[in-house]
């Protein structure tokens, strides 16, 4: 953001004008704590996440088992579906997403552009997993099935380390935590 160096770990800050995310070092993170400080251009991407056991999101209409939402600043709630491509984007029904919405305050909740809610259907283990999560997070997750995708349906090493992927989210964010 500012050009100073930032280590392995830092935070991220979302460009609303640039429409990306930008790495901060240190003290761009903690100026952008105060939200007024991005002048509605720049906003600091937290840093918890938290499951949200027994809620489905079905009635979505998501073709495939592994998507992320994210909500705009209008409004609108956007699917995002990870490839070995990047993402493919697509619009969600408002009312479908008010349903879910109303069995979930969590998504009632979800920080517009910085958040997202995470879906895995797949985990074999506990029938699917899904996360309100740093939308950094997420773009964590479709740079890992960029990297080790194979084939048509990615081979059996991009499952595993969507798996590890899933198992680090537990270990960060199932934790209490005093941040953000």
């Amino acid at each position: 953001m500012c050009a100073g160096p930032v280590g392995r770990e830092h935070r991220h800050v979302w460009d609303e004008q640039g429409g990306e995310l930008m790495c901060a070092c240190t003290p761009c993170s903690l100026l952008f704590e105060r939200e007024s400080a991005g002048a509605g251009r720049y906003q600091l991407v937290p840093t918890r996440g938290r499951r949200l056991p027994d809620l489905s999101a079905d009635e979505l209409g998501v073709p495939v088992g592994l998507v992320f939402f994210v909500k705009q600043r209008d409004g609108r709630v956007l699917a995002h579906y990870p490839s070995p491509l990047g993402t493919t984007e697509s619009e969600i029904d408002a009312g479908a997403w008010r349903a879910v919405e109303a069995r979930s305050p969590e998504l009632v909740e979800l920080m517009p552009r910085v958040e997202a809610f995470l879906v895995w259907t797949g985990n074999p283990r506990d029938g699917g997993e899904q996360w309100v999560v740093p939308v950094d997070d997420c773009f964590r997750l479709v740079a890992l099935i960029r990297r080790h995708w194979t084939g048509m349906s990615g081979g059996s090493a991009v499952w595993r380390e969507i798996s590890r992927f899933f198992d680090e989210l537990g270990r960060r964010h199932d934790r209490p935590s005093g941040n953000d």
